[in-house]
């Protein structure tokens, strides 16, 4: 079971103080992660002023401060928050030599368009399912057998829900064939709920500043190594 640590994602520092904004930042925070039992990291690399960016200058460079210090892959995010035209988006990621997979949300604009270009480049993709109509969308593309993994993304969703939206997602997964590994989590309040969920089907998971701010028991989360260290050992007992 893959347990990814998200280190940033859209978060700032007026969230919590220790979500990494620079590579150095994203390098000490893998350090410390993986010798808290994270494999794999995703990060959302920023600028300079910390503005999120899918310039090749940046993403390589948080990228490969992960790589420098671990053997594990890292994916960074494709959100067409960040750049919105599609075909300058296309443009910024056909340059980038760093990242081995990156996540592509199913419900954004032409997102199997951006995991074409993407996989036409080498790159991994992460296909992002929130909802029922998402997983239906990838199963249509034609390419759900080369996605590296599906994300199983339970964010918009009720905390009383989780499981219920989780168990639809999954099923239509499931009537499909769909072999790709599954990576399950939620946010904030649905995070270590959907964890927990992920942890009985055997899904891949991941945790981290970008997902929630508190550990289990609702206490806040000093740093990322703590969020992961917490997921290390609730896995560990559904073992």
């Amino acid at each position: 079971m893959l347990l990814q640590a998200a280190l940033n994602g859209r978060r700032n520092r007026d969230e919590h103080e220790a979500v990494p904004l620079t590579p150095s930042e994203l390098q000490a925070d893998a350090i410390a992660c993986g010798a808290a039992g994270a494999h794999g990291f995703h990060v959302h690399p920023r600028d300079p002023s910390g503005v999120e960016r899918l310039d090749a200058e940046w993403v390589d460079a948080a990228a490969n401060a992960v790589h420098d210090v671990s053997r594990w892959p890292v994916s960074v995010t494709t959100g067409a928050w960040i750049e919105g035209e599609q075909r300058r988006r296309v443009a910024l990621l056909s340059r980038w030599t760093g990242p081995d997979a990156a996540s592509v949300n199913l419900s954004e604009p032409s997102a199997i368009d951006t995991m074409r270009a993407l996989m036409g480049l080498g790159i991994r993709v992460e296909a992002g399912v929130w909802t029922v109509d998402d997983a239906e969308l990838l199963l249509r593309s034609g390419i759900a057998d080369r996605v590296e993994r599906v994300l199983v993304e339970l964010q918009d969703v009720a905390v009383g829900d989780v499981e219920a939206a989780a168990a639809e997602i999954h099923a239509v997964l499931d009537r499909a064939g769909v072999l790709a590994p599954r990576l399950q989590h939620g946010e904030d309040d649905t995070a270590w709920i959907a964890l927990e969920d992920a942890a009985r089907r055997g899904c891949d998971v991941r945790i981290g500043l970008e997902d929630v701010l508190v550990l289990p028991d609702g206490s806040r989360a000093p740093d990322n190594a703590a969020l992961v260290a917490a997921a290390h050992e609730l896995l560990a007992t559904r073992r």
